[in-house]
């Protein structure tokens, strides 16, 4: 059955499940990246995910090896160009990441026009066809924060100030669309209101949560006024809070839903599987796999562990009831997370993880998944009684 794609644009037709690749470079050597990339590709995905800080967790010793497996594998394999479809981002304010421009300390026009150059020739390509902001260059609540505190703001580059940036990056040819991630209610309007007001280049697709809000140039010349968004939930700094969507965390439907939704927005939602949780491996007796992600980096992975911490008694409850769900309707856990997540009409693709070509074919498996209204109902009785664990 061929993988369904979803027109972002006119011109970009992206896969229902595009493939992260931030384990490319720590967990997965060369040779591993190239076999999930390529099985992948065979399967229908032309939508590959990356960020300038990849892999996780972050090191200065491996930043950028994401980025750099992904373009080495095009090269290799000489796939024209045109048959792929290339998302990355800049990181935001951290002040962590010392190795990375010295922080890095902001989105002003040197740091963005920066990035944008080292990730084209870790990419050996001449354009990103999608380049996301990966989290806000202004204090928001991230990585299961809830409540916005006034008092945490910071000076931050002015939002005219970056859309310029990656406007001259689009009109010199480098970057196609432009993305946002991460990003609240206020982010996502606020960036369009002055996108279309300066003219800068319209926005096509965000994502939040990692939510990124795309735009395309020659569309902009026009009108700003059709915008296509996808959501993913992209991953940040140290503690990285990208508004995922899952089975565990539906927030994006409270409040950036109907932002979507109006402004004709789709959403290309990170982390279906709730950082691996979901697929019920850590819940063998002795814990999961000793690779896998969660006890490979335990106390080295603050986004996993305090976000998806199975050690909440709530978490783990949950988890277990989604997980008799499955089994109950004789569906793999990896079936119905995805099928849940693919299922919203709001959803362009899906961003998921591998580390094992089994796992990556566990995924494409769940593209023929049909959740029917029993299990639907199943899924909102246990979400009514325990909504968002994992925030």
């Amino acid at each position: 059955m061929p993988l369904p794609l979803f027109s972002l644009a006119p011109d970009l037709a992206v896969s229902r499940l595009c493939l992260g690749t931030m384990t490319f470079g720590e967990q997965n050597t060369l040779l591993q990246s190239f076999r999930l990339l390529d099985e992948a590709f065979n399967a229908g995905i032309n939508f590959f995910d990356s960020a300038e800080m990849y892999p996780v967790p972050q090191r200065a010793e491996t930043q950028g090896k994401s980025e750099e497996y992904l373009g080495r594998w095009i090269r290799s394999r000489k796939i024209p160009r045109h048959r792929v479809v290339l998302a990355t981002k800049v990181t935001g304010p951290s002040g962590q990441m010392t190795w990375i421009r010295g922080g890095p300390k902001c989105l002003d026009e040197k740091n963005i026009s920066s990035a944008i150059d080292n990730s084209l020739l870790r990419l050996q390509t001449d354009y990103i066809d999608l380049y996301q902001i990966h989290w806000p260059d202004r204090y928001v609540p991230m990585f299961g924060e809830t409540e916005y505190d006034p008092v945490r703001q910071f000076s931050s580059v002015h939002i005219e100030e970056q859309l310029e940036a990656l406007g001259r990056a689009v009109d010199a040819g480098k970057i196609r669309y432009i993305g946002l991630s991460n990003e609240t209610p206020y982010g996502l309007m606020k960036f369009l209101q002055v996108a279309e007001t300066a003219g800068y280049p319209s926005i096509v697709s965000l994502q939040v949560l990692s939510m990124i809000f795309i735009q395309n140039h020659e569309a902009s010349q026009s009108s700003a006024s059709h915008y296509w968004f996808h959501y993913l939930s992209s991953l940040r700094p140290e503690s990285s809070r990208n508004n995922s969507y899952n089975l565990l965390c539906r927030n994006f439907d409270s409040g950036l839903a109907e932002c979507c939704h109006h402004e004709s927005v789709s959403l290309l939602a990170y982390s279906p599987l709730a950082m691996g949780i979901l697929s019920g491996k850590y819940f063998s007796p002795d814990g999961g796999p000793a690779i896998a992600r969660m006890n490979l980096f335990r106390g080295k992975y603050s986004e996993g562990e305090s976000r998806y911490d199975l050690s909440n008694p709530t978490v783990k409850s949950v988890t277990k009831e989604y997980l008799n769900i499955a089994e109950k309707y004789g569906l793999h856990p990896v079936s119905l997370a995805i099928a849940f997540v693919l299922r919203h009409p709001l959803v362009a693709s899906a961003v998921f993880g591998s580390t094992k070509v089994e796992q990556l074919f566990e995924v494409l498996d769940a593209i023929e998944t049909t959740l029917t209204r029993e299990i639907i109902a199943d899924i909102n009785e246990v979400h009514a009684r325990f909504p968002n664990p994992c925030p």
